[in-house]
């Protein structure tokens, strides 16, 4: 494990935040509530969290003069998406501390490398394959068989750079419409449900978890998350095992996301990884209004050197995404008792874009964890 730099923030002190998109916007929310600055990063001019903070540089992540800047403006770094550039992560973790450590976007980025990890550590994968040509394609799906997910291995999200293979037909032409030359086929997983643990860890080795929080997709993109996850208390123990023993491996400091399938077994319902994102995430929205502390603030907690709270969950709780034009309901959802609206300030919807969200949180005596407009 790498060596950390001591970082202990006072209030008054300021984070810089890479992204600006509703993340870094909530982050920066969070932060002011501990008396904390922020300055964000962004290379687009609308970014919703340029709106909450009184300090932003927008430029390109390759432009070396405006990062140089930005990191003296700042105290401590960090990110509020996985694909900061490399080079970037280097400038800046040269001058300020970064946290996470840039060496964990060296894992996360790559699919195959964050699977091997996540294989070394003896957790349980589904069944993949490096795949770099047609050819190799041909001989994964031989090994692997079908059907099988083709991802990319970097660069992926909300569905964007994969496909779902179900025979071979098509290969030599799937392959060229990927548009890539690295890439990782996955076993398709035929799950019970998608559940994801948040965790946060301190530079001294505290960590907390979130309850288990089961996901609903739609076309690829969350669209509803429930905490608690409907398993039973022993399964959702080895899941808060499992993020626990990765945020460990990865002397990780921040919060992170580990996604996982349930699946049958013999023996009763097994847990699959299926991917790791390090910040902050979506399913994790649900602790804004249902926890005693957001996964938001436990985040600034640790990257400025504060002691992690303990999150206690107030109730049953659902979050439910505001994609595209979903974004015309909110005044609907303000009549829902129970509900918080919370809305980023982009600008024009589109199709799978994630305007904003809703929290519901339903006290015992409720009798419909469903209500909605």
């Amino acid at each position: 494990m790498t060596a950390l730099p001591h970082v202990k923030l006072k209030p008054g002190d300021t984070i810089g935040i890479l992204g600006g998109g509703q993340l870094g916007r909530m982050l920066a929310t969070a932060a002011s509530r501990l008396g904390l600055r922020c300055q964000v990063f962004s290379p687009d001019p609308d970014s919703p969290a340029f709106d909450v903070v009184l300090n932003a540089t927008c430029a390109e992540y390759a432009d070396v003069e405006a990062l140089e800047l930005f990191a003296n403006d700042v105290d401590v770094i960090t990110y509020e998406f996985e694909n900061v550039p490399a080079a970037a992560a280097m400038i800046l973790g040269a001058r300020r501390p970064v946290l996470p450590d840039r060496k964990v976007l060296e894992t996360t980025q790559d699919r195959l490398a964050e699977k091997d990890f996540v294989k070394a550590l003896g957790i349980g994968t589904a069944d993949y394959a490096d795949v770099s040509s047609a050819a190799s394609l041909r001989a994964a799906i031989a090994r692997i068989g079908l059907p099988a997910v083709l991802k990319t291995r970097r660069f992926g999200y909300d569905g964007k750079g994969q496909v779902l293979l179900r025979d071979e037909a098509d290969l030599d032409h799937i392959w060229e419409e990927l548009e890539t030359r690295s890439a990782i086929l996955e076993t398709f997983v035929a799950f019970e449900r998608e559940i994801s643990v948040i965790v946060a860890r301190s530079a001294d080795g505290q960590v907390e978890c979130f309850d288990v929080t089961e996901n609903e997709h739609r076309d690829h993109i969350l669209k509803i998350s429930r905490a608690p996850a409907e398993i039973s208390d022993a399964l959702a123990e080895q899941a808060r095992g499992i993020a626990e023993k990765i945020a460990n491996a990865l002397n990780y400091v921040g919060v992170l996301a580990v996604e996982m399938f349930v699946v049958p077994g013999e023996r009763g319902p097994q847990l699959l990884v299926n991917e790791i994102a390090p910040r902050v995430h979506n399913s994790g929205h649900w602790t804004l209004d249902g926890a005693s502390i957001s996964q938001f603030e436990q985040h600034i907690r640790a990257i400025a050197g504060w002691q992690l709270g303990k999150p206690i969950r107030h109730a049953p709780v659902t979050m439910t995404n505001l994609i595209g034009d979903d974004i015309h309901t909110y005044e609907e959802w303000l009549t829902v008792p129970g509900a918080t609206v919370h809305l980023y300030g982009k600008g024009a919807p589109r199709p799978g874009r994630k305007m904003g969200h809703v929290t519901q949180v339903f006290p015992p005596n409720r009798p419909d964890p469903e209500q909605k407009p």
